[in-house]
Parts: C-alpha cells; sequence; structure tokens
C-alpha cells in the first residue's frame, strides 16, 4: 500500500519530525468479526511507519490509508462484558454527572452505546450516541425513550447536535486529521463556556515505557500523551480543565471548554521526556519482541498448550507482530459476539473461555494486565491452574520481573 507522505504534522502543521518504529504487512482491521479462517488471514494489510513531531510530540503512521476501513455493524470492541471493566465504565460516568449535571449527552463514537446507556440509566439525562458500529436492536434499557441512535460517522452533517456534554471515548486514535477533527467540535459546540468536551483514549507514554508493540495497530493511527493531547486542545480553542491518567495509566482523560487557554497544568510540560521516551523505545522494542518469541517457541518445542487471553486488537498486533502461528493453540474471549470467530491476520480461532477445559492450556497469556485478577478467577472457577502471564511493563519473559504465576 503505497500512498504519498505529507510531512505536516496532523496535530501542529509543523514539519520537523522522525521515524522510529516500522512494521510492514499488518492487518488494516483489528475488531472486525472473520468468520472464517481463510477470511482472517487474507484480509487486507497495510504498513505501519510511526513518526514523532518534534514540535508537539504527537505521534502517528505516516503510511495510514482511512479508505480501506469498514467501521460497520461487523465491528466488535465491546469490553462490556467484563466486570473489571464495567466497574471503571460505571465510576466514569458517575463522575460526570457529578462533575457536569448534564442534561443532554451527545457520545461521538459510541461504539455499542453501552458507556451511553449505562450514564444515562444512572440519571436522568437524554443521550444521543452517533457510530458507524452501532446495532440499536441489541440495546434494551430502562433509559431507552431518551436514548438517540445515529448508525453514522461523526461529521459537519451533525454539528447541529446540541449537547452540554460532548463525550468522545477511543474514537480519536482512529483518526488521522486529528487538529481539524477537534477543531471540527470546538466549531459545533460554540462559545457556551457551560458545555464540556471529555475526551477518552489510550495514552502513548505507557506504550513507549513498556515497549507494548501489542498497543500498536493499524486502526489507531494518532498517539498522544497527556501534554500533546493538551497542547492540541489549546492551540484549537479549547480551555482544558482536566488532563490525567485512569484505568490503570492504560487511558487519557482530557475534559475542556470553549475558550482561551488558561493557566498551564503541570501535565503538558512532557515533551523533553517524550522525546527521551520515544529513543529508548526505538532501542529497546526488540528486546521485548525478542522476549516473547523465545518464550513462546520454547513452549512449543516443549509441547505446551499456549492460550492468549483477549482476542481484540492488542491480539491481533502480538500475534502478527510476532509472526506467531502454531506456537499459540488458540485465543479466548469473554465477549460471546466473538466466539466461532478469527483473528484477522494470524487466523487463530477465538473459542469461549469454557471451551479450556477441555483444551487445558499449559500457559495462559493475558493481553491486558488489568483483567488478571478477574481471568484468574473464571479459571480457577474451571478447575485449571496453567501458569499465567500478562504483556506489561515488566513483563517481556527476556526481562526480569515477569508478571506471572
Amino acid at each position: 500500500m503505497s500512498l504519498p507522505v505529507d510531512p505536516r504534522c496532523p496535530a501542529c502543521g509543523g514539519a520537523v519530525g522522525r521515524s522510529f518504529y516500522r512494521k510492514t504487512g499488518v492487518p488494516v482491521h483489528s475488531v472486525l468479526l472473520m468468520r472464517t479462517r481463510a477470511e482472517a488471514r487474507d484480509y487486507p494489510r497495510g504498513d505501519l511507519d510511526l513518526w514523532f513531531c518534534e514540535g508537539c510530540g504527537f505521534v502517528h503512521n505516516r503510511r495510514f490509508d482511512p479508505s480501506v476501513h469498514e467501521y460497520s455493524p461487523r465491528c466488535e470492541e465491546s469490553q462490556a462484558f467484563s466486570g473489571t471493566f464495567n466497574r471503571f465504565a460505571e465510576e466514569l460516568a458517575e463522575d460526570y454527572l457529578r462533575r457536569y449535571e448534564p442534561e443532554v449527552v451527545l457520545e461521538i463514537g459510541c461504539g455499542k452505546g453501552d458507556f451511553l446507556v449505562g450514564l444515562c440509566e444512572l440519571s436522568d439525562c437524554r443521550g444521543i450516541g452517533i457510530d458507524p458500529g452501532l446495532q440499536p436492536e441489541r440495546i434494551e434499557s430502562s433509559a431507552a425513550d431518551r436514548l438517540q441512535w445515529i448508525v453514522d460517522f461523526y461529521d459537519e452533517r451533525y454539528k447541529h447536535l446540541r449537547a452540554d456534554l460532548v463525550l468522545c471515548r477511543h474514537t480519536l486514535e482512529h483518526i488521522g486529521p486529528v487538529e481539524q477533527f477537534v477543531r471540527s467540535v470546538r466549531g459545533a459546540i460554540g462559545d457556551d463556556p457551560a458545555t464540556v468536551a471529555a475526551f477518552e483514549l489510550p495514552d502513548l507514554e505507557r506504550i513507549l515505557v513498556e515497549d507494548a508493540f501489542w498497543d500498536i495497530y493499524y486502526e489507531h493511527c494518532s498517539y498522544f500523551t497527556l501534554g500533546s493531547l493538551g497542547r492540541l486542545f489549546e492551540r484549537c480553542g479549547f480551555t482544558v480543565e482536566r488532563l490525567e491518567k485512569c484505568y490503570g495509566d492504560q487511558y487519557l482523560l482530557i475534559d475542556a471548554r470553549p475558550g482561551p487557554a488558561g493557566r498551564r497544568l503541570a501535565e503538558m510540560d512532557d515533551l523533553e521526556r517524550s522525546r527521551r521516551q520515544v529513543a529508548e523505545f526505538e532501542r529497546s522494542v526488540s528486546e521485548s519482541l525478542e522476549g516473547w518469541r523465545t518464550f513462546l517457541t520454547d513452549a512449543r518445542r516443549k509441547g505446551e498448550k499456549v492460550v492468549l487471553w483477549g482476542s481484540g486488537s492488542k491480539a491481533v498486533a502480538f500475534l502478527t507482530t510476532l509472526g506467531i502461528d502454531e506456537e499459540v493453540t488458540c485465543v479466548t474471549d469473554v465477549n460471546p459476539y466473538r466466539h466461532g470467530m478469527f483473528v484477522p491476520g494470524s487466523g487463530h480461532e477465538i473459542v469461549p473461555p469454557k471451551e479450556l477445559r477441555s483444551i487445558r492450556p499449559d500457559r495462559v497469556v493475558v493481553m491486558n494486565p488489568i483483567y488478571l485478577d478477574e481471568i484468574r478467577a473464571d479459571l480457577a472457577s474451571m478447575g485449571l491452574s496453567p501458569h499465567v502471564s500478562a504483556v506489561g511493563i515488566t513483563d517481556s519473559p527476556a526481562r526480569e520481573g515477569v508478571r506471572s504465576d
């Protein structure tokens, strides 16, 4: 996939940047449901070429082509089948309600609508959700008469939608022209200082520090730290009120209102640190890759069955970046809509956790360490006691301090 490369940064327009991570032939979709192994293995692929902007700290894939995507109801990104995630989502919804007491909430990129449903069920507010992957027929809620669903992408056609809380959770990282998008949201909000824009997205700093190659995949073309995110919102005409990490420091939260840049938050002063972290990632990520390859090939040589727990984007990136095939027996997931489907790229089958009783894995690799306790409890309830390890900051098997049983 060869595209003309724009030398300018999509976040600040600057032209001083450098490439620091490249990978060819990665699946262009990670959460699109693949119904056969052949479809999964033959699905179109693209290239990664991550560039760091020396001027603002933003990172983007300069080889990203949005035309290859099929965002539709076939996408299955919901995390709402995990008790751990649902507790986080409920606490976050309660926090928004307590802080802003919204009457109308607009969620741009609402996925399957789980968060907006929960927020409206906890309050008397009205909700409007917009996403090309929505399946309204799948949604049952006591707040149904206060919910409006739009199966579409958000753009200028919907700038008339009015809300006092505009949410955008885990969407900005999928958008290439990030400054243009944030400015479009700012323009649609207008100048009412009572309106709050609240975004949530993955944290680049954690990816860099953990050498987390499993969190770099084609759909995520844009990567932010707290500082680069805050600086973008200020450039786009927002006053940043909250800038922090959450969910085990995996996600960034930013709350902002229309208005001029206010008091500079300390979290925005991270550009020099980001430069150092990018340079260190470039040097050390190969160690993480080699450590996991060795771990998995050794397990296969010993005749051990290895199962990945978590079949979403992290698993896709983990398997395809490592070039893993028979070293992993299968992939499991608590999301029933994924069962019987196949992982894009590698073609591994996604099985329900209950099937692990018959598979009896020797090793389980957890794709997100925040779910370790939940997964260990599920394994114990099935009478299974495999060796459990998880990707994470100290978790490359090539390093000391691997997080495992």
